[in-house]
């Protein structure tokens, strides 16, 4: 029985509508609080979500992002009682379903619903189409398998796709599994870094040409997009590609033919189109620095990467794999990870990401020698400066929080030490951002946590900058 999931802090509002699922045989339930709500999605699986955007504790069109990391998430409809054009759009940019007032007919509510189940069934089914071949992608964590979702509807269709995410999230090795599991695998690969391409080289190494058509062209070249047939085009870093190019290359993508450098005759080539960048296309359309037209031809669909640091233990998975896959190490022979050792690379925040990661597994076990233990001796001084700088930074802000609550007359005997530790530094984050007014810069210098520490936090304790 498919399940729906009410939240709302009206009671009445919420039993009414309940009664109304469930009369039309769907599982229906509420929730009062917005973390009540968060924790039922999280712990079940929520088919279709009815979302008011007041809520005692939060502000619904501010979770939705939260829900959509949700590996299965359900398909969201706001509800509301103030007619919010603003909050409306928002809700629509945010992929929410619908956006219904409370005001309006029942029928609203029962339409909505129907039509948001039947999406999800037709949604779900391709998914379960094929399954997919991971290739070299290592992972379990809820963002990653959201990603592999993502993976799987775009090798199921020929949309040109945009992979965003920080350098070293590993967009080419997503690029190759959609390839992959495409009806494209059978054909080329073509790998294109536009950081590497010279610009007074781009148009003939992407359009090919002919012998003659400038100096040293001293015989007939096959563009890449040629080469790429059939099979898919994977333009990595597009943000670099020049501007006098960017034209050209949309009226390729829009009729599928070209004019090679020097030649009267005009080539086709059936490629599907991959890109990638770790840039915001966004500001660059609005710096005059990328062409917007090419980016919506682009922008069918998105897969953007998490960077490391927030896939959880997607890290020690990470370095484990590395270590018993090392070409040509036995695993006799494979150097073992102390937990300090575990540990100090959980805490570590990677600003390289993976490719980070990997890089310094190779470097400590080629240091350490095949077989050996690795310790947190092993790791390069500036991965253990930054963990210990962290270390102290942590501890400081839970004496300080731990000063609030016992100033605000609460002992810690009535607590457990997991319990207390937590309502500590909820209390003491509350407090910091109430007193910087919500100012990330300014909370950094007060607490002497670095930015993404601060997010992090936040995040743990969900909470928000006011």
């Amino acid at each position: 029985m498919p399940k729906v999931l009410i939240i709302d802090d009206d009671k009445q509002i919420c039993e009414i509508l309940s009664t109304i699922f469930q009369r039309m045989g769907y599982d229906s339930s509420y929730q009062l609080t917005l973390k009540d709500g968060l924790n039922k999605i999280s712990s079940d699986d929520v088919d279709v979500l009815f979302l008011d955007v007041n809520l005692p504790d939060g502000n619904g069109l501010e979770a939705i992002e939260v829900i959509k990391r949700q590996p299965s998430a359900p398909e969201i409809i706001i509800i509301t009682a103030d007619e919010d054009v603003d909050g409306a759009e928002l809700a629509m940019r945010s992929k929410a379903w619908d956006y219904i007032s409370k005001r309006g007919s029942h029928k609203n509510f029962k339409f909505a619903l129907d039509r948001a189940y039947e999406y999800r069934k037709q949604k779900q089914s391709k998914i379960q189409e094929k399954s997919i071949k991971r290739g070299s992608i290592v992972g379990e964590s809820r963002l990653i398998v959201r990603c592999l979702d993502k993976v799987s509807r775009a090798a199921n269709n020929d949309l040109p796709v945009l992979i965003t995410g920080e350098t070293g999230t590993g967009k080419e090795l997503f690029s190759r599994a959609i390839h992959n599991n495409s009806k494209q695998s059978h054909a080329e690969f073509v790998v294109v870094d536009c950081t590497s391409l010279p610009e007074h080289l781009v148009e003939s190494t992407l359009f090919g040409h002919t012998k003659g058509a400038f100096t040293g062209a001293d015989s007939d070249k096959t563009g890449l997009l040629k080469m790429a047939d059939k099979g898919t085009l994977f333009l990595d870093e597009v943000g670099e590609l020049p501007l006098s190019v960017q034209k050209k290359f949309l009226r390729t993508l829009q009729e599928k033919q070209f004019r090679p450098v020097g030649s009267k005759k005009e080539v086709r080539s059936e490629f599907r189109l991959i890109c990638a960048t770790h840039r915001d296309l966004t500001d660059m359309i609005k710096n005059n620095q990328f062409r917007e037209d090419l980016f919506f031809r682009m922008f069918s669909m998105n897969i953007h990467l998490p960077p490391l640091k927030d896939r959880g233990n997607d890290i020690n998975i990470l370095a484990l794999h590395r270590l018993m896959g090392q070409k040509g190490q036995q695993q006799d022979n494979a150097c073992t990870m102390s937990p300090e050792f575990l540990e100090e690379i959980q805490t570590y925040e990677w600003p390289g990401n993976v490719r980070e990661l990997i890089n310094t597994i190779d470097l400590v076990c080629s240091d350490a020698g095949a077989g050996s233990t690795l310790f947190p001796h092993h790791l390069p001084g500036h991965i253990r400066a930054f963990n210990i700088r962290n270390k102290f930074n942590t501890s400081n802000m839970n004496e300080s929080s731990a000063k609030t609550l016992s100033l605000n007359g609460k002992t810690a005997n009535k607590l457990k030490f997991k319990e207390y530790m937590d309502k500590t530094k909820y209390e003491y984050l509350s407090d910091l951002l109430t007193n910087t007014e919500g100012d990330i810069k300014e909370a950094c210098r007060v607490s002497g946590l670095s930015k993404s520490q601060l997010y992090r936090f936040m995040q743990q304790n969900n909470l928000k900058d006011i």
